[in-house]
């Protein structure tokens, strides 16, 4: 009787890779059928240092315990130059949850067309762009106390809502996939750093960034850089705007997700800019 979740989740593993056209099988993994929490709001942390990339935080599941858990935001340093971060995204095909990986590349590929704020609003990245082999930031969407970077410049970037929804598919209302877009996640890109593959796995640890404990509030949201959970320049997550409507309900009949307005990190406080 124990095997038979395990059997079923293998199942619908194997049917999502097979059927999943949104990126290669190494760049997909972990079918459930538990929906994702929303996306909490928060503060992006002050940058670091100069060379620092943006990454969005994101929540993972926990095969282990059955449940998700919250990866802060964080800055980064990226593993070369001219590289930049698509974002890993959740996917609801065929009845279930497929987890797709985020990437290093030359460019910034599909991530679920999901407006995970500060310049990732769904396409493309606008919080900077690379410039003869240094790193320039717009100061519209990035945190950037005085003196800690040396090139910036200003965008707007507009202002786009933010669905409930946490991930792509099923009755959400994110954006497909472009052809180019599909092209370029299928390529080969570099992995996540070190430094990141630490921050999930010390994530995955602490029980203030559970779901079951944290109720899609996660205590810390977003850090200052890789680790950094308890560094004086990490930010909890805010409250949620008051629920007046009940929930509706998701793909397959799940409960959906509860709370009006935009979810995700926001745009920088004014007195960062």
């Amino acid at each position: 009787m124990t095997t038979r979740p395990l059997f079923k989740r293998t199942l619908l593993a194997c049917g999502l890779a097979l059927l999943a056209p949104l990126a290669a099988w190494s760049q997909v993994s972990v079918a459930i059928t538990v929906a994702p929490p929303p996306l909490p709001l928060y503060a992006q942390p002050p940058i670091p240092g100069d060379g620092y990339l943006w990454t969005p935080g994101y929540w993972a599941w926990d095969p282990g315990s059955g449940e998700y858990y919250w990866v802060p935001g964080t800055w980064v340093l990226p593993p070369g130059d001219g590289l930049l971060w698509t974002p890993g995204y959740w996917a609801f095909l065929d009845g279930g949850y497929a987890w797709h990986h985020g990437y290093w590349g030359h460019r910034v590929g599909y991530y679920g067309g999901l407006n995970y704020g500060y310049g990732y609003t769904g396409s493309g990245y606008a919080g900077g762009r690379w410039d003869h082999g240094h790193f320039r930031y717009n100061t519209a969407v990035n945190n950037l106390p005085p003196g800690r970077v040396h090139g910036a410049y200003r965008a707007a970037v507009p202002a786009r809502p933010s669905p409930q929804e946490s991930f792509y598919g099923g009755p959400s209302h994110y954006r497909a996939p472009t052809a180019g877009e599909r092209r370029f996640e299928a390529a080969r890109h570099d992995e996540p750093t070190h430094e990141q593959v630490e921050h999930e796995h010390r994530a995955m640890g602490i029980q203030d960034q559970r779901m079951s404990h944290v109720h899609a509030a996660p205590f810390t949201a977003a850090t200052p850089r890789p680790g950094g959970f308890g560094e004086p320049g990490a930010e909890h997550a805010r409250q949620a705007p008051e629920m007046h409507a009940p929930p509706s309900r998701g793909p397959q009949g799940s409960a959906g997700h509860a709370g009006p307005g935009p979810r995700g990190g926001g745009e920088p406080r004014g007195d960062h800019r």
